[in-house]
């Protein structure tokens, strides 16, 4: 637990809930976060596949995704380092180059090209980044490259044909910061990047990393509305939406891929 003081449960304060997603799952009052949680759901299962002797790469990583995480437990397991033997960040943006939770950081161009030698990594994590590829027949024989044999890319993006992708779709590209806004006001405007969708379904995934080199272990997952403009009828709406949405028009994919 290193040198951070510890507060018995019973002598923290009590506050009721505030926020939508409060409201919605009670059980945040006791960590910070929900049964429904995605940030939660993938890095869990990354960290299950994460062995100290691997060199991991962080595709798109920013000035690092899970560093000002206000949950706790999401903070620590996004943080590789000391558990595996070598973490890059690597990123199209130059906030990459503030990162401070990978022990090298790497400056790459918007071209899918990745400066690494072939078999250089063992596991690459990529949470809200396929959704952004330019290039994506480019970028998945890159990663497909320097990955190596029986390594994992692991990544977590919107479905193609999930609400999101499909309404991300419907909007015109000069309008989405605006429309970002207003339903999620609580986002960093920073972060919000048009998406492309060019890896956002099974089958395209499956024919840029093709099954006799990959093995694919992908699952449909929705997490919690956010979506909802701090507004709880809408919260409770999307939450009975979600409960109805069959597994192919869920919201998000869970993207787990193993080269043989």
């Amino acid at each position: 637990m290193g040198h951070d003081t510890l507060l018995r449960q019973d002598a923290m304060p009590h506050r009721e809930p505030v926020t939508v997603e409060e409201r919605l799952f009670r059980e945040m009052g006791a960590g910070g976060y929900s049964r429904q949680d995605h940030r939660m759901e993938y890095i869990v299962r990354v960290n299950t596949l994460l062995r100290p002797d691997m060199r991991v790469m962080e595709f798109g990583a920013g000035r690092g995704k899970w560093s000002h995480d206000p949950v706790p437990l999401r903070r620590q397991l996004g943080d590789f380092r000391g558990r595996c033997a070598h973490v890059t960040a690597c990123d199209v943006d130059e906030a990459v180059l503030g990162n401070e939770t990978a022990d090298a950081v790497k400056l790459v161009g918007h071209d899918g090209l990745l400066p690494f030698p072939d078999a250089s990594f063992d596991l690459i994590s990529a949470f809200s980044v396929l959704e952004h590829i330019e290039t994506p027949e480019r970028t998945a024989q890159e990663l497909g490259r320097i990955l190596a044999p029986g390594g994992w890319l692991c990544a977590w993006t919107p479905n193609r044909w999930g609400y999101v992708g499909v309404g991300a779709r419907l909007v015109p590209k000069r309008l989405h910061a605006r429309v970002l806004r207003l339903v999620e006001p609580r986002r960093v405007e920073i972060d919000s990047f048009v998406p492309l969708y060019t890896m956002n379904t099974e089958a395209a995934r499956k024919r840029l990393f093709p099954t006799d080199r990959f093995e694919h272990f992908t699952y449909a997952f929705d997490g919690q509305p956010f979506y909802h403009g701090e507004n709880i009828v809408l919260g409770k709406f999307w939450e009975l939406l979600f409960r109805l949405t069959p597994g192919p028009f869920k919201g998000y994919h869970m993207v787990f891929i193993r080269k043989r």
